[in-house]
């Protein structure tokens, strides 16, 4: 009989799950197993093969080896709920992954309004071409998103906290809404990863996360996971397969070493953002700090009664002031990288501008003043919480030098 390790707690599960192959009686970690041929011992076990297609058995490189297997069943088990993972070569192969599983011709896609750009992007392209109508919601509106349903809805694509503005949605509501109208929920869940919020336990289907930030942790590979219930996983794990995704071992196994240690990351990178949001809360040229875990901030309440832990990615706003001055502030930091992607060892600063992404959201948000639209988003990494806050504090006196 197996061990039973949903007793166990976030950190206890992030070291001991993926160790059930035979390597784990002798070594900590899996073997890295570059293969693309697996061999057969004979004409019948060849024609067996196909018949059996779940991760143990060897069939061909394409279906993945111990150490992909290894690391899609760390991943299963941080996820209550989830009967499998598959893996992906990106976390947005795993957005468009999981989407072309449960959407078809003439189906209808709501997509929430705050998802991640490159989502939107496949909603109004590969799936546009495919003959899949999307439509944005706002998903702060609870009734116009029941509203927006109809007998071709078939996919709600969620995000919580949503991108760059990081407003927190009432997940369970939304997902009890689209299972009654017949709809797959999909999650993507890269902010908080399960370890903080547990897609499929408070009503998603599926829970997608990008393996690249938090799990990998030291931006140096390129993953995406999604993970489901039975029926769904199925779906997926073929859905996977005729598009021909597959991970490298050597990534895999990076993500495996990542996966060891992202709990107590996440939980230095959690408080030094706090910290550091609760300075930016008290300056005058700071319109509006966007960070679910800060008290007082916009869904604080939610993530308070939703989760179980945060991340160091949040977002601010300047109170009237223009672009030049943003570049002015981001420039002249020298703790902080300018780049995209976030959930790594190292701190990050990304300018945005909140409204042009917007297709359903209210704008200017209640409280907000038109002209305090220039955002910048920070990925706060493991540096000390005061170093960061005393380059920020330079990085405002250049701005208001300017």
């Amino acid at each position: 009989m197996g061990k039973d390790k949903s007793r166990h707690d976030g950190a206890t599960r992030l070291v001991t799950t993926g160790r059930s192959g035979d390597f784990a009686r002798y070594v900590v970690n899996p073997p890295i197993w570059r293969a693309s041929t697996h061999l057969y011992e004979d004409c019948a076990a060849l024609r067996a093969g196909p018949s059996t297609n779940q991760d143990g058995r060897f069939f061909y490189g394409r279906r993945g080896s111990p150490t992909q297997w290894s690391l899609g069943e760390a991943l299963t088990e941080l996820e209550p709920g989830a009967a499998g993972t598959v893996l992906y070569p990106s976390g947005l192969a795993a957005i468009v992954g999981a989407l072309m599983a449960v959407v078809k011709t003439g189906d209808v896609l709501l997509l929430a309004d705050n998802a991640y750009d490159p989502t939107r992007a496949t909603a109004m392209g590969v799936l546009k071409r495919f003959g899949v109508e999307h439509r944005f919601f706002d998903p702060l509106d609870r009734h116009a998103y029941a509203a927006a349903f109809c007998d071709r809805t078939t996919a709600v694509m969620l995000e919580n906290p949503g991108s760059l503005t990081m407003e927190v949605c009432d997940v369970p509501a939304l997902a009890t809404i689209a299972r009654e109208k017949g709809a797959v929920s999909l999650i993507d869940n890269t902010w908080a990863t399960s370890l903080g919020f547990a897609a499929l336990e408070h009503g998603c289907d599926i829970a997608i996360t990008a393996l690249t930030k938090h799990v990998g942790g030291h931006s140096d590979l390129m993953m995406g996971a999604a993970s489901a219930g039975e029926r769904l996983y199925r779906k997926l794990r073929l859905g996977a397969q005729q598009l021909g995704h597959v991970v490298s071992p050597d990534d895999a196994a990076l993500a495996l070493r990542g996966l060891r240690t992202m709990g107590v990351r996440l939980e230095r990178e959690t408080t030094s953002a706090l910290a550091i949001a609760q300075w930016l809360s008290q300056r005058d040229d700071v319109a509006h700090v966007l960070c679910p875990i800060l008290p007082g901030a916009p869904g604080h309440e939610l993530w308070q009664r939703d989760f179980t832990g945060g991340c160091g990615l949040f977002s601010f706003v300047l109170r009237g002031h223009d672009d030049a001055a943003r570049c002015r502030l981001v420039d002249s930091l020298e703790l902080f990288g300018i780049g995209y992607s976030w959930g790594g060892f190292e701190s990050l600063a990304l300018p945005f501008d909140v409204e042009p992404v917007r297709a359903q959201m209210a704008w200017p948000k209640p409280g907000w003043e038109v002209e305090d639209s220039c955002g910048i988003r920070l990925s706060i990494g493991l540096e000390d919480a005061d170093d960061l806050i005393a380059d920020l504090e330079r990085g405002f006196a250049a701005m208001n030098e300017g």
